[in-house]
């Protein structure tokens, strides 16, 4: 088997940019893929919906999308930005965003018994007491070992209200956590805030993963050369403080996952930070080469990378991975250039023998 795309939608009459999905293996085998579909412009305030689709031959084919979660279910125009999981009775979970105002993001975990036919028990799992512009990535929330589910949050201060323009772009991190399945959540002890000054990010987009001793390793990407790390020995209750790892990137999402098969660890991320002088196309962002490493010692060690895609007009980011039976990882990411109008607008699947 050699890579290959596998699918991959760019902007047409009716829809304006595809992006931000997360995938789930269903119970008679098929594999689930959730994302992100826009309609009038590719902006993250755009009109935008949840569309789902399956495929039952290891992501070399995929059904039509469908509209899964529609936006006018909680009142508003757009929602966007999907995590999956299996809960623990055995329903379909789902992640996303819910823009309730110019200056509130909620989060949604929503839940099917008919494997994402249809979605019922839509629990708001930011807390009320504390709302706020929160951006959770795709494909970023986690169950630890202990049952407990984990979400990273990228906190921005201000929003754009009516009157008002002010909007932080530096964002510090926060998680919040349920142990009970995600029917009520919590805010961790301890936040994350960047290290450095002379900033336009902070620590924007986290992710996490849990290591085989039970430490969980967090990242989030900066406009530092590098994506930060920072830790926690308590499943996530305090936080070291940020560093600089040995990911070399410019402000964009790396993802890390688990092969479930191998218990490798597997990142996505751009490897070539803006640096100065560095070519940055309009389209793309400077988002380019996507690659892809593996640790086989549990993150002490990398192997080198290996390109998914690149080119110099395009933009490779906000990736997903899934494990496929036939010894393949797919890798969905946002890969638009020039001809769809910015790199968040076309998403395509690629599939990856390893």
């Amino acid at each position: 088997m050699e890579r290959h795309i596998v699918s991959s939608f760019g902007p047409d009459g009716q829809y304006t940019r595809h992006s931000e999905g997360a995938f789930l293996r269903m119970k008679d085998g098929g594999i689930y893929f959730a994302y992100s579909r826009f309609t009038g412009s590719g902006s993250d305030a755009a009109p935008s919906n949840i569309a789902a689709m399956v495929s039952y031959d290891e992501g070399e084919t995929w059904t039509e999308p469908e509209t899964v979660i529609d936006a006018r279910i909680h009142g508003v125009r757009n929602v966007m930005s999907v995590s999956m999981m299996r809960m623990q009775d055995g329903e379909m979970g789902l992640f996303y965003i819910v823009k309730a105002t110019r200056s509130i993001n909620r989060i949604i975990l929503a839940r099917s018994k008919d494997e994402g036919k249809s979605f019922y028990s839509h629990t708001v799992c930011t807390l009320g007491d504390r709302e706020g512009y929160y951006v959770l990535n795709n494909d970023r929330v986690e169950r630890l070992m202990s049952g407990r589910l984990i979400m990273p949050l990228a906190f921005h201060r201000g929003g754009y209200d009516e009157g008002s323009a002010y909007f932080d772009g530096r964002a510090y991190d926060c998680f919040l956590c349920s142990d009970d399945d995600g029917r009520t959540w919590f805010e961790s002890r301890d936040a994350v805030f960047p290290p450095f000054a002379h900033s336009n990010t902070g620590l924007q987009e986290p992710g996490i993963i849990e290591l085989k001793n039970g430490m969980l390793w967090g990242y989030a990407r900066t406009d530092q050369m590098a994506q930060y790390e920072f830790f926690s020995m308590d499943s996530g209750n305090t936080w070291t403080a940020a560093q600089p790892s040995r990911f070399t990137s410019p402000p964009s999402p790396m993802k890390i996952k688990r092969n479930p098969a191998t218990g490798d660890l597997y990142a996505v991320w751009n490897p070539v930070p803006n640096y100065n002088g560095k070519y940055t196309s309009r389209a793309g962002w400077g988002r380019t080469p996507l690659v892809w490493s593996v640790s086989r010692d549990d993150g002490k060690s990398w192997s080198g990378p290996q390109e998914i895609e690149g080119g110099p007009e395009h933009g490779y980011c906000y990736p997903a991975i899934f494990f496929t039976d036939d010894n393949a990882m797919l890798a969905a990411y946002c890969a638009g250039g020039p001809e769809d109008g910015a790199c968040l607008c076309r998403l395509s699947i690629q599939k990856i023998p390893i």
